[in-house]
């Protein structure tokens, strides 16, 4: 839900000119984060536009460039240095924040609550590999009351395909005493459906698992905008 603009702002008007409730960092502050558009966040973390642009312009401008705010936030550094008003002092920083934001939410789940809700699971795995432009499949290791014990990033592949050896998953698991498992990866694509060999790769990685004891509870595929896909919840594990 958006705040209401309380007037009609020109082009040529700077920011500090704007009314205070239309001002990205004193919207913020009075309505909360959730009441600004893509543009007014990217817009604060841009602090200041280029010449003859706002930084809210700047920032739409970004959004055009490159379709969304999740493309930005997945652009390598070639990508994203090459568009007009960032530079590598940007990307770091951008890379810093989501770190940072990655952090904050896993040091939350580290503190005795049980990692079954395929939506915190997928939450999880967007701060660490939601923003990949190649498949990557990994797992999150849990102990015997499912906490987290850490996510394990495995195999990196192409836009649409990661090798994944099963020897090395049990392997991993057993390094890491996790008594469960949520098997997870990433379709760059955008559609998070599984494919006939996800399915396959997921009963045969079960299987390997029930050998060393150690339990399957899910398999997350994380898409676009937010999409992921459940193999528990849609009763296929």
């Amino acid at each position: 839900m958006m705040a209401i603009s309380y007037q009609k702002i020109s082009k040529n008007m700077a920011i500090t000119d704007w009314h205070e409730n239309d001002r990205p960092r004193e919207k913020l502050l009075k309505f909360g984060a959730p009441h600004l558009s893509d543009a007014e966040l990217l817009a604060i973390f841009l602090r200041v536009g280029v010449k003859g642009k706002s930084a809210v312009e700047l920032a739409q401008d970004l959004l055009d460039h490159f379709g969304s705010l999740d493309v930005l936030l997945k652009a390598d550094e070639v990508e994203f240095c090459e568009a007009k008003g960032l530079g590598q002092a940007k990307y770091v920083q951008l890379k810093a924040v989501l770190e940072m934001s990655r952090r904050h939410f896993e040091s939350g789940l580290k503190k005795g609550e049980a990692l079954t809700q395929p939506e915190k699971v997928a939450r999880l795995l967007q701060h660490h590999i939601g923003n990949q432009s190649r498949e990557t499949f990994g797992l999150v290791l849990l102990d015997q009351q499912n906490q987290l014990i850490q996510f394990m990033p495995l195999f990196t592949g192409t836009i649409n395909q990661a090798t994944v050896h099963i020897r090395e998953v049990l392997k991993t698991v057993l390094e890491h005493h996790a008594a469960a498992v949520i098997l997870a990866h990433n379709h760059p694509s955008g559609d998070p459906t599984p494919s006939q060999s996800d399915k396959d790769l997921t009963h045969q990685i079960q299987q390997g698992l029930q050998l060393i004891e150690a339990r399957c509870l899910d398999h997350i595929i994380l898409g676009d905008h937010g999409r992921w896909y459940s193999f528990t919840q849609e009763g296929l594990l």
